[in-house]
Parts: structure tokens; sequence; C-alpha cells
């Protein structure tokens, strides 16, 4: 299936919805877009939504963060960016984050680790549309 919308810093809220809604069937959230489309400021929305109360940041130089809620549930935060292969997520023991009872993972520049998401998955393509609106498209 899958849904589109545009959206702006003043309905990004109906965006978090919409992922929130699909994390009880998804363990996986891959986001994808050019540089500044914002996957970043989406994820840390849906990590507020689900309860973390943290700062969140982007871990664009650390690979991953990890964020816990009260419920003890954990969201491990990915940025892929410079992540130049499978094996090399694969040697720094990434993929043991993966499919984790009781988490999801929250991916941004997954394109590189693609065949190691075969279930559970809702990808999020982020696009601009103009200065201020953006597109988001989710499929799973």
């Amino acid at each position: 299936m899958q849904q589109e919308l545009a959206y702006s810093l003043d309905t990004i809220d109906e965006v978090v919805e919409l992922l929130y809604a699909q994390m009880p069937a998804h363990k996986v959230f891959t986001f994808t877009g050019p540089l500044g489309a914002g996957k970043t400021a989406l994820i840390k929305l849906l990590l507020a939504r689900c309860g973390v109360t943290d700062v969140v940041t982007s871990p664009t130089f650390t690979y991953m963060v990890a964020y816990h809620n009260s419920k003890q549930e954990a969201f491990y935060h990915f940025d892929l960016y410079r992540i130049q292969s499978l094996n090399d997520f694969l040697q720094a023991g990434f993929d043991e984050y993966l499919y984790v009872p009781k988490s999801w993972a929250f991916i941004e520049w997954p394109e590189v680790i693609m065949p190691l998401l075969t279930h559970s998955v809702c990808h999020v393509t982020l696009d601009y549309l103009s200065l201020e609106t953006r597109r988001c498209h989710i499929s799973w």
C-alpha cells in the first residue's frame, strides 16, 4: 500500500501521525530524499510522539543513536550517509539492532542495506515541492 501527501511545518504533525499509525505493523522505517528535505526533523517529531524525551540529535558522525521511552521501548536512529557498503554496516554490528523485540529502527540513507530489510518495513520518501512545502510518499 502507499500514501502521498504534501505538508509544511504547520501540517507536519499529519505526517507524524500517519507514520505513528504504521508502527504496530512495521519495525523498520526508511527515510530517503535529498539533503535538507527534512528526514531528521521528521524522525525527531516521530520520536517525540513515541514518548522519547531525550534531546534527539542527528547520528551523522556516530551512525546510530539509541533512545528509549518510559515503556522501555527502544528506538534506533541511523544515518547511513557515510556507510560505504553493506559489509561496513555488518562489520559495525549494526544489523543486530534491526528487528529487536520492543524496538523500531528509523534509517536515513538506507540504500546500502536494503538487502537486509526483508519484512515489516515502511519506506518514507521526502522531496521538495517548494521552499515551504514538502512531499511525503509512504509505502509498505
